[in-house]
């Protein structure tokens, strides 16, 4: 029949593919022969009738159709491993936890092996995302979220709010006279940007070009490189700062608008691991060191 679905395996290998650009990676993911990848992805192209890859020689390459069958495969995977933990219940120890990837790359894996080694029988599965769901992320127990605030059909609560600033490399000579004739970067959609660090100190901002990333893990190295000034908060760059990868040229810093919040879903509430992995976050946020002295009104946690 035309329009049955592709068995289940086959749909499994060319995510793994996909994502590997490689019948020799996903046949490793998968505990597979390459040949056997190689043949479940021949019998789905001709089920369904379509390229899915281009078969260069050094590498394979999403064909338009592949480009746009991979994210449907990857939301039914998702949506049956939800579905399927809905009814057996969590595996026991185990916290889903969600954040965006910049958090979680910047300061949460550094600091892995600290929690780890204060609760070795939990095990973490964190997946990321470029921006916050709006909801609570749909099977995760823990969140991390940076936004303005949470809606009223969130349950959160403040975990913490921080400060922004320019941020450079060490020995790179750039004055508050002639900051806005430097190459800037900054990360797209936040409140927390040039103009207003600028008009926060009533400094006179021409608006000049910036460079905006999507994620904080694009710009802050290029910025590390010494490509010109990064606009970041203690959150995303105080390790970088403490490593000397990164300094801090100017003394003012601004209240960022946005917070981190910490949400935990209903069944997360009620399992030990969820708990002891959110009360490890209180903790070490609370430990971090902050770019200002008082909270302005305004600012101040209620």
């Amino acid at each position: 029949m035309k329009n049955a679905l592709p068995p289940l395996g086959w749909l499994r290998t060319f995510e793994a593919a996909a994502r590997h650009l490689s019948f020799t990676g996903a046949a490793r993911d998968l505990n597979m022969t390459q040949s056997a990848v190689s043949q479940q992805i021949k019998g789905l192209e001709s089920h369904l009738g379509k390229t899915l890859f281009h078969r260069r020689p050094r590498a394979l390459e999403l064909t338009p159709t592949g480009t746009t069958y991979l994210p449907v495969v990857r939301e039914a995977f998702r949506t049956l491993t939800n579905g399927t933990r809905a009814i057996s219940g969590p595996q026991k120890n185990v916290v889903q936890v969600q954040s965006n990837i910049s958090f979680a790359v910047q300061w949460l894996s550094p600091r892995l092996g600290q929690f780890y080694d204060a609760h070795p029988d939990v095990l973490l599965n964190i997946s990321t995302e470029i921006w916050e769901p709006r909801g609570m992320a749909e099977g995760a127990d823990v969140e991390i979220r940076f936004s303005l605030g949470l809606a009223d059909t969130v349950r959160g609560e403040l975990l913490r709010r921080d400060h922004y600033y320019p941020v450079c490399a060490p020995g790179y000579e750039v004055t508050l006279a002639d900051l806005h004739q430097h190459r800037l970067f900054d990360c797209a959609n936040l409140m927390a940007n040039f103009a207003a660090w600028a008009e926060d100190q009533r400094l006179p901002w021409p608006n000049p070009p910036v460079t905006y990333t999507t994620t904080y893990m694009a710009c802050l190295p290029a910025v590390a490189a010494g490509a010109g000034v990064g606009m970041a908060h203690d959150i995303m760059a105080g390790d970088m700062i403490r490593q000397g990868r990164l300094v801090a040229p100017f003394e003012h810093r601004a209240p960022v608008p946005e917070a981190y919040y910490l949400l935990l879903s209903a069944q997360a509430e009620h399992s030990p691991s969820a708990r002891a992995f959110a009360d490890w976050l209180r903790s070490e946020m609370a430990l971090e060191p902050s770019g200002g002295k008082d909270w302005p009104e305004g600012f101040k946690d209620v």
